[in-house]
């Protein structure tokens, strides 16, 4: 891959000035590698995290969504930040920001993870490969990245870092994936879920992972700038494949149960509170053989033992029309107890979704609530989660 980067070796002061110059200049809205190609293919083009991004194509969000759960969709996540760190000892050091056992990662092998701070907090979520014995390739959400890679430095003295600004991201899913990826890179097609590898697509040098953000199988492509597009027109020549804008993505990732950033969950949410215990190891927990030692490990533990307050629930609603992000919930004495985080209609069930934060008493699958929208009680019903099955490849 080609890296327009530089190489910081520790944050010293001049590094960290040189961060907050490039933080005051990303204030500018941006453009992905594959700008261009929304506008031909008549994307509908809104700020996002600081980019010009594709909130929906032509056939409109509803088809776009039905489609990748059908046969395959196509999105652009070049916005997104990706960062290569290496140096001795990087994964012992690496756990002391993320609550995983990254030293018992394999090689091309990756993890969902997330960056707490020294209260327990979710700083971002990301995910994790671990490209050789010192070599970690982070994945990292758009709106969070300046702030991310700030505390990496901060933290990470003495690693080398290589910030792959303009590097293309692509994410190619839905079950149609496979049979497209099969006659690409028959070997990218042989991974199983949270594996990657390097590889070549058409001639471009890529390195693609198989996982996802819809719950269905798929794989993401990082690849340079200069082939992003070449190589999106590759995978949009196959009849099964259709770009997909940034609200079927949002609606594909609300109907797989998966939390989005500085909605479902922020740096005052615990990943305990946003039902994410799953993403701290075992071997990390209270007990296990190497707990703790990451920030914010302490409350993180307390409500491990102690269990918590509140809770993020997903909830089925009544009737069809869809409850918003940031709708009070109620209780049947009207008292206000929670709010919605992420809601909306999802095509797949033909029926509106939401997840949100509720006491744990009110937690329990099954409890009647409501939801108030413009002064009207909604009601809802705790459900589990995800609302659809996930059908990723686990071989």
């Amino acid at each position: 891959m080609t890296q327009t980067t530089s190489t910081r070796p520790h944050p010293d002061e001049d590094n960290m000035n040189d961060h907050a110059n490039a933080a005051k200049q990303s204030d500018a809205i941006q453009t992905t590698p594959l700008f261009a190609l929304h506008q031909a293919l008549g994307g509908k083009m809104v700020p996002f995290a600081g980019y010009h991004m594709p909130v929906q194509y032509p056939d409109g969000i509803l088809k776009e969504h039905l489609h990748t759960r059908e046969q395959a969709g196509l999105f652009d996540v070049s916005h997104m930040g990706q960062v290569v760190i290496k140096g001795a000892g990087l994964a012992q050091a690496l756990e002391k920001l993320i609550p995983v056992d990254l030293e018992s990662l394999n090689i091309n092998q990756q993890t969902y993870a997330v960056l707490t701070n020294k209260d327990g907090g979710i700083l971002d979520d990301l995910i994790v490969t671990r490209w050789a014995e010192d070599t970690f390739f982070l994945v990292v959400n758009a709106a969070c990245k300046e702030q991310d890679l700030s505390h990496l430095l901060t933290h990470l003295h003495g690693f080398e870092f290589e910030y792959l600004n303009g590097q293309g991201l692509m994410a190619l899913q839905g079950p149609a994936a496979t049979h497209v990826m099969e006659q690409l890179s028959p070997e990218a097609n042989k991974l199983t879920f949270m594996n990657g590898c390097h590889t070549q697509i058409s001639g471009k040098r890529c390195y693609v992972t198989r996982s996802g953000y819809t719950g269905e199988d798929g794989f993401e492509i990082s690849v340079d700038g200069h082939d992003a597009e070449a190589l999106a027109k590759t995978l949009l020549s196959f009849d099964a494949v259709e770009p997909i804008g940034l609200g079927a993505r949002d609606s594909l990732r609300l109907e797989a149960g998966l939390c989005l950033y500085g909605h479902d969950m922020d740096t005052k949410t615990t990943p305990i509170e946003a039902s994410l215990l799953w993403s701290i190891s075992q071997s990390r927990r209270p007990e296990g053989a190497k707990a703790g030692g990451f920030l914010g490990a302490e409350r993180i533990f307390q409500q491990i033992n102690d269990g918590v307050s509140t809770k993020r629930v997903g909830f089925e609603i009544e009737g069809r029309a869809p409850i918003r992000e940031g709708a009070e919930i109620v209780n049947e004495t009207g008292a206000v107890i929670g709010k919605i985080t992420s809601g909306g209609f999802g095509p797949t069930l033909n029926q509106p979704v939401a997840m949100g934060y509720v006491p744990k008493a009110f937690a329990t699958v099954g409890t009647k609530l409501s939801a108030m929208v413009r002064g009207k009680a909604r009601p809802i019903t705790v459900c589990k989660m995800p609302f659809v099955p996930q059908r990723y490849f686990r071989g």
